[in-house]
């Protein structure tokens, strides 16, 4: 079944898909009245004169399934970029076959071939599923931290 999947890089051309997973996600996460997001908005930040991040889609026999939108962070601490992953998503009839493990391998095959020192990620308190699914991989919780947000009406 993994063989009939296939990952690319997304293009202009994929904005409609990118805003339906972006709005998929938001309502598994119950933050539907949170998106924003319009094609106009993506097209300008993805693919306009300044990218600010890059998106993977994921295709099981050639129909888009799933996603990651990713971008650069940096850690002073190790003086390297490192891999931000802000979305990881793959629809829910298509969950446990693996594809959600290749887009994040896909991820991090990345991070080494761009010389990143870590590829970190935020999970829902509540997203038991996804926080198995990123302990079996190895991933490693950070609760020493706590994240903090200045929203765009206090910048």
């Amino acid at each position: 079944m993994t063989e009939e999947f296939k990952i690319k890089t997304a293009t202009v051309g994929d904005v409609p898909v990118i805003l339906q997973f972006i709005k998929e996600l938001a309502e598994y996460e119950r933050m539907s009245d949170d998106v924003v997001a319009t094609d106009a908005l993506l097209t300008k930040n993805l693919f306009g004169k300044n990218s600010y991040a890059e998106v993977i889609i994921g295709y099981y026999r050639d129909e888009p399934v799933g996603f990651a939108l990713f971008f650069h962070n940096f850690s002073t601490f190790l003086a390297k970029p490192g891999i931000y992953l802000e979305d990881l998503y793959v629809q829910p009839q298509l969950r446990g076959k693996g594809f959600g493990k290749i887009l994040l391998n896909y991820i991090t095959e990345l991070a080494r071939k761009r010389d990143c020192g870590r590829v970190e990620w935020s999970v829902l308190d509540w997203n038991e599923p996804s926080i198995q699914f990123y302990k079996k991989l190895g991933a490693k919780p950070m609760d020493e931290w706590t994240v903090y947000r200045l929203e765009e009406n206090l910048l």
